[in-house]
């Protein structure tokens, strides 16, 4: 199948590696020019996705794998070609909290309190005036290294962080404010194809704190533990996504979609959507899934039922970086770009599998090298029968990579194994 991959920061660019591999002819477009190297080497590229076009035309796929794309997928369905990754309303449910929150609470889901502010002294203004605590989050692709969850009712250390981001306010507003919920924080995720869901149930859990313990600022993501669940009464996906299908029906959205919550023992308070290929999640979902991806996605995209072949169990992904990770640096002395990816010893067919590449290039020698200044180079995923088993076959591949500098968390999952996984039980979520 030709399929033609529109990336704007490479979310979902190591799935169109796996897609390439197996068999399809794919082309990628990077739209982010600090990534344009990126996948050098392992996919054919193309400069002008929409001149494409006809190389892939109706009976293939195009993906996007971003935000921001949305009614431009909205436009091609019309003219009949198939799309997967979501719809101009998707794209505002993430950019926009505000019209999240209002489309959670018309279809019946809980809220907390949540405001919007365009001006940093309106909102420290507000926490001043209004017990807390509070949490600061950022809407889309904002760095998320400005995310806070805040600890004191006066909210003195939030106001302290906010008056941090005055010497780069273009970078943190519009900033939203939301009352602090007390539980435990869990994903539930699902693809659907404009009509119906599309293969089972996913639950996933976010490990975001840069240091093991849940420790440092907030990252992207340092990590997911996952599962699926096959039972359609699931309580967790009854609260939330399944309250949702008849507005996800009306705009027509296809792609994958989750929604991040906090839990406990008699409420559940969703946080955000995001209604694109999540990272990591794309890569935690790769170790899990059997079908292949690419009569998979077709499917979704094409509005019609699949059967999804997939390992039951746990499944993980643990990011490996390096400087300047979390924050963006412009000073090229803290660059990596270019630096070989070394392994230790022969990895093994399955070991390769496992590995899962971001900014990352191979040269005409076949070396892995980091393509990117941001510090994300690969994740390491894999799937077993419990979760300290994934975990334990994960750590044995990153022996294996030599980066120098790099740095992962070695407790993902670990807090469910210990006491979150219990207490869902307990509360009836899972």
């Amino acid at each position: 199948m030709n399929i033609l991959f529109v990336s704007r920061d490479l979310s979902g660019g190591d799935l169109a590696y796996r897609l390439k591999n197996e068999g399809n002819d794919v082309r990628l477009f990077i739209d982010d020019h600090d990534l344009k190297k990126c996948f050098d080497g392992m996919v054919e590229k193309t400069d002008n996705w929409e001149k494409d076009l006809e190389w892939v035309g109706k009976e293939g796929m195009i993906v996007f794998d971003s935000t921001g794309y949305g009614k431009i997928q909205d436009e091609l369905r019309k003219n009949g070609y198939s799309v997967i990754g979501g719809c101009e309303m998707g794209d505002k449910l993430e950019h926009d909290r505000q019209y999240g929150q209002k489309i959670f609470s018309a279809c019946g889901i809980d809220i907390a309190p949540t405001e919007r502010f365009d001006l940093l002294e309106k909102a420290v203004a507000f926490v001043k005036n209004n017990e807390g605590p509070w949490v600061i989050k950022q809407n889309g692709h904002q760095d998320k290294t400005c995310n806070y969850v805040g600890e004191f009712k006066d909210g003195r250390d939030v106001i302290d962080v906010l008056e941090s981001y005055f010497q780069n306010k273009e970078k943190c507003i519009p900033v939203d404010l939301q009352k602090r919920v007390y539980g435990i924080e869990i994903g539930v995720a699902r693809y659907f194809n404009g009509n119906d869901w599309v293969g089972p149930i996913e639950i996933n859990m976010e490990h975001k704190d840069l240091f093991a313990g849940c420790i440092g600022p907030k990252t992207d993501e340092m990590g997911t533990l996952m599962w699926y669940e096959k039972d359609e009464n699931n309580k967790l996906f009854q609260a939330t996504l399944e309250k949702l299908k008849p507005f996800f029906q009306k705009i027509d959205f296809r792609g994958d979609v989750d929604i991040n919550c906090i839990v406990n023992k008699g409420k559940i308070f969703p946080l955000e959507l995001t209604t694109r290929f999540g990272w990591p999640a794309i890569h935690a979902q790769e170790s899990l899934h059997i079908s292949d991806w690419s009569k998979f996605l077709k499917a979704v995209a094409d509005g019609e039922k699949y059967e999804l072949k997939y390992k039951d169990g746990f499944s993980m992904t643990v990011l490996i970086a390096v400087p300047p990770f979390p924050y963006k640096v412009d000073n090229e002395k803290y660059s990596f770009r270019n630096k070989e990816i070394y392994f230790s010893s022969k990895l093994t067919e399955d070991e390769i599998k496992n590995i899962h590449f971001d900014e990352v290039y191979r040269d005409d020698d076949g070396k892995f090298r980091i393509a990117g200044d941001s510090g994300f180079v690969l994740n390491v995923a894999c799937s077993g029968g419990t979760v300290g088993e994934v975990r334990e076959n994960i750590h044995r591949i990153i022996k294996k990579i030599i980066i120098p500098k790099k740095f992962y968390r070695n407790d993902i999952g670990m807090k469910f194994e210990q006491e979150d996984g219990e207490k869902l039980r307990k509360w009836g979520w899972i």
